[in-house]
């Protein structure tokens, strides 16, 4: 359908797979962007490429938004390596985690078979490290939640309640990390800092 051109009959296939399925690719993504844009919805094409942005970082994305946005100071879309290696762990986390379950079955039998040889604790040290591997792998390289900023103003408080300090005022584009959800407060990070902001203006990648 996006082939010929029937751009909002594509439009309704995609956006049911992306919320009601919660089914969707990279290039499917770009092509709602497009759409959007076409039709002057400058904040869902943002929200897309937000969203294609979480998966496949890129600088000429960032770019785009920018000029969609019209917002040259964009928070939320810096790169780090780590980030990079963290996101590269976290897709293969359930390989990962694989891996150690199965050292640790074998490192059990062998510690069942030779049981009269291995009488050291040190001989129990691998299956401890492959426990702690196996902890870690399938709790700690799960991504966090992020979302952008679709409010407009939408306010950035140091607490959780309307009695708080001000962080910033800011208005739609930025992408933030959400850590914690309580009441109608997202806790993001907003540069280094802990901040709270209101479910209502953040929609989740």
């Amino acid at each position: 359908m996006f082939k010929t051109n029937n751009y909002q009959e594509a439009m309704a296939v995609y956006e049911n797979l992306l919320q009601n399925d919660e089914v969707f690719s990279p290039a499917m993504l770009l092509k709602m962007a497009y759409i959007s844009e076409g039709k002057g919805d400058f904040s869902k094409a943002s929200f897309y490429l937000a969203k294609y942005y979480d998966i496949n970082p890129n600088p000429r994305v960032i770019t785009k938004i920018k000029t969609l946005t019209e917002q040259p100071n964009l928070v939320g879309y810096e790169i780090t390596d780590w980030d990079r290696f963290f996101k590269f762990t976290s897709d293969l986390q359930q390989e990962i985690t694989l891996v150690f379950l199965s050292l640790l079955l074998i490192s059990f039998i062998l510690l069942f078979i030779f049981q009269q040889k291995a009488n050291k604790p040190k001989y129990y040290v691998p299956s401890i490290i492959l426990i702690f591997l196996v902890f870690a792998s399938n709790n700690f390289l799960k991504r966090s939640s992020t979302g952008i900023v679709t409010g407009s103003p939408t306010i950035i408080m140091d607490k959780p309640t309307a009695g708080g300090k001000l962080i910033k005022n800011v208005d739609p584009g930025h992408r933030v990390i959400i850590k914690s959800s309580k009441d109608i407060w997202y806790e993001i990070e907003w540069g280094k800092q802990k901040a709270f902001v209101k479910k209502e203006s953040i929609t989740k990648l």
